[in-house]
């Protein structure tokens, strides 16, 4: 009996410090609709997300529709990359894919991160075996998680995510077996 997750990185956000209540853009908000849609099809059994307003707002759709509430997983938040703005942000996420466990001040190295991730995602396939379940999250923490399971996930695939983006991860109890992307 296989279960299926779907993680799905939020849609397109604006800008603002505030990284907990950071909304969706008009274009995101658009996205989030096409993300219902394509999920719609998927037989979906329930909704977690990130507390982030922008990964809420991406799967509240699905949500809505199969009558259930977004249940929040704190662990399933963006990964900190440090506790000030860094200069150049491609930079220095390039250093924290070279070295997994290197951390900027305040910030988590890639072991953390997916460590953190990983330990959630296990809880939910221990909980959720043979259902179809979504996870409204982030693309750095989405892909440290899908790189545990199969290591060809990593800078370079992380660096052609889209927002919104839905990877569908099948597994046979823990072990990952297949993953599609879901597209319109």
């Amino acid at each position: 009996m296989k279960t299926h997750i779907y993680f799905v990185r939020h849609a397109h956000s604006i800008y603002t410090p505030d990284e907990l209540g950071r909304p969706l853009s008009q274009r995101g908000l658009l996205d989030a609709q096409i993300v219902t849609d394509l999920l719609k099809r998927e037989n979906i059994d329930r909704v977690y997300s990130s507390p982030y307003k922008r990964a809420m707002q991406t799967v509240e759709g699905i949500a809505k529709y199969i009558d259930k509430d977004i249940v929040i997983v704190d662990e399933f938040k963006e990964r900190v990359l440090s506790e000030k703005p860094v200069e150049d942000f491609t930079s220095a996420i390039t250093k924290l894919w070279q070295d997994f466990d290197f951390s900027w001040d305040g910030g988590e190295s890639n072991r953390m991160a997916q460590k953190r991730g990983v330990n959630a995602t296990i809880r939910l396939l221990e909980s959720n075996e043979g259902k179809n379940f979504v996870v409204g999250t982030h693309g750095n923490i989405m892909v440290l998680i899908m790189n545990y399971f199969d290591k060809k996930y990593g800078f370079s695939f992380w660096s052609e995510l889209e927002m919104p983006d839905i990877y569908k991860l099948s597994f046979n109890s823990k072990e990952l077996v297949d993953v599609q992307r879901i597209r319109k």
